[in-house]
């Protein structure tokens, strides 16, 4: 079985997030980059996949800029066979929208013939939670969503998923698109003799004409804020003088 795992380029999850002074978007400029924390999980259930005996490649696949190659790279490292980058835009400004992304993944996998989609249920940057769908929808594949552990059968795999009243376990028929969540593992750290072999490793790097895909942007961003800085909190006392804050500030009965 061949896995597919699409990992996007975000801005490090220990990077605070700044605003442009024109509120055009956010501040990209040397700012750290990494893999996206829940594509991350997904690379890392693959290659535990692969590893049980379950799987014969794992690919991992990026689209955006020419410096992706280096999310990619991780990847890699971790314990990816090989890497394709669509070097889709030449800004790490452009965005590309979840569409676009669905279109070009949908094409790839039509030429790799994967049984197993893992992709993260979204990104932490534009949050969309789309691409895992769009897919779905593109390829007429069976879905399952926000998986907190998985279980491949001969034909099938069990998804439980993490709904709001608790979890809720489904059956897939394979091939399949799973988007993973938190909880289901916690990735691997790549180790130095794996970075060294990860440059090794095939990374072939493509354009989106090749597979007559266009990556036009279709929504318009109108204005980027950052969110209203908490007030200062106060002390009380006593129970009673809490409860009198309460109806006086925040009309609690």
């Amino acid at each position: 079985m061949k896995i597919l795992i699409p990992v996007k380029r975000v801005i490090d999850y220990n990077v605070k997030v700044r605003v442009k002074s024109d509120n055009s978007g956010v501040d990209l400029a040397n700012v750290k980059m990494s893999m996206n924390p829940f594509d991350e999980i997904a690379l890392e259930e693959g290659i535990r996949i692969k590893e049980a005996g379950n799987a014969t490649e794992v690919i991992a696949v990026s689209i955006g800029v020419k410096q992706a190659q280096e999310t990619l790279r991780t990847a890699l490292a971790m314990g990816a066979d090989r890497a394709i980058l669509i070097e889709a835009a030449d800004s790490v400004d452009n965005d590309i929208e979840p569409l676009a992304v669905a279109k070009i993944l949908t094409k790839i996998i039509k030429e790799e013939e994967p049984q197993l989609i893992l992709c993260g249920k979204q990104a932490i940057d534009n949050d969309m939670n789309a691409t895992g769908q769009m897919i779905s929808a593109l390829t007429g594949w069976s879905q399952a969503t926000f998986a907190s552990k998985i279980e491949l059968k001969d034909e099938t795999a069990l998804v439980t998923r993490e709904v709001d009243g608790g979890l809720q376990t489904i059956e897939v028929t394979l091939p399949t698109i799973i988007s993973v969540d938190l909880r289901l593992n916690e990735p691997r750290y790549a180790s130095l003799p794996n970075i060294m072999k990860a440059k090794r490793k095939p990374l072939e790097v493509r354009l989106p004409e090749e597979l007559d895909v266009s990556v036009e942007t279709r929504l318009k961003l109108i204005t980027t804020k950052a969110p209203p800085e908490r007030s200062a909190g106060i002390k009380v006392d006593s129970v009673e003088e809490l409860v009198k804050k309460l109806k006086e500030n925040m009309g609690a009965l």
